[in-house]
C-alpha cells in the first residue's frame, strides 16, 4: 500500500509508529449489557439509546483474553468515568509503565491510553473506499485495525451467551456475577481450543 503524506518523513514515522506495536497490550472498551433493576433505579440505568442496562468495560490482550473486566456501572456512566474507577480501584487495572491499551476518543489519552486523532476519519467502514492520505489518517487507520480485537471479542462473547445479549430478571448483583462468569469461561474455551468455531460468525 502507498502511503502520500505531506510531512516529509513518512518512512521515519511509519518506522516509528511499527516499533511502537511492542508495546501494545491490546484494546479496552465499553459494552452495555441489558438488566432488570427496580423502577426507582431505571434512570440511573437508562443508557443513551433508552435501554436499562449495566456498563461493562473489558480490557483485552491481543488474543481475544479478557485481562480486565469491571462490571456494575450504570447505564448512564460515561466510558470515561467508568475506566477511571477501574484505575483508582486497590486491585484495579494497572498497566506497565512503557505499555498503553488502545481506546476511542471517549476515553483519556493518556499515560497507558492511546486514543486516536480526533475530527480525522477512523471506523473500519470509513477505510473501504480510499486509503490514508496523510500520516494521522495512517495513524487512525492502523490504531482501529488493532482495537478491533475489544470489538470482536465482546461480539464473540455475546455470540457464545445469550443471556448477555437479552435483560435477565435476575437481580443486577446476581446479573453483574453472571457476566463476570461468562469473561471467565470466554477465556477458559480462548486457552483450551485452538479454532473456536463461533468466531467465524463475526465475520
Amino acid at each position: 500500500m502507498r502511503v502520500q503524506t505531506s510531512d516529509g518523513g513518512n518512512l521515519r514515522y511509519y518506522l516509528f509508529l511499527i516499533r511502537c506495536c511492542q508495546w501494545c497490550l491490546g484494546a479496552l472498551d465499553g459494552t452495555h449489557v441489558e438488566a432488570h433493576v427496580p423502577t426507582g433505579d431505571k434512570g440511573r440505568y437508562r443508557n443513551r439509546k433508552g435501554q436499562i442496562s449495566v456498563n461493562v468495560l473489558g480490557v483485552v490482550d491481543t488474543n481475544m483474553k479478557f485481562v480486565y473486566v469491571l462490571t456494575g456501572w450504570e447505564g448512564s456512566a460515561a466510558d470515561s468515568r467508568v475506566l477511571r474507577d477501574a484505575i483508582n480501584r486497590t486491585s484495579g487495572l494497572k498497566v506497565p509503565r512503557g505499555n498503553y491499551y488502545l481506546c476511542e476518543n471517549g476515553y483519556p489519552n493518556c499515560e497507558g491510553f492511546l486514543t486516536p486523532y480526533k475530527g480525522i476519519r477512523y471506523h473500519l467502514s470509513e477505510w473501504t473506499s480510499r486509503s490514508p492520505q496523510n500520516s494521522r489518517e495512517y495513524f487512525n487507520m492502523k490504531h482501529t485495525q488493532a482495537r478491533n480485537v475489544v470489538e470482536r471479542t465482546f461480539g464473540l462473547l455475546k455470540i457464545r451467551w445469550g443471556i448477555l445479549r437479552r435483560s435477565s430478571w435476575y437481580p443486577i448483583k446476581t446479573a453483574n456475577q453472571i457476566i463476570m462468569a461468562c469473561c471467565f469461561i470466554h477465556n477458559y474455551i480462548r486457552m483450551e481450543m485452538d479454532v473456536d468455531p463461533l468466531e467465524a460468525g463475526l465475520d
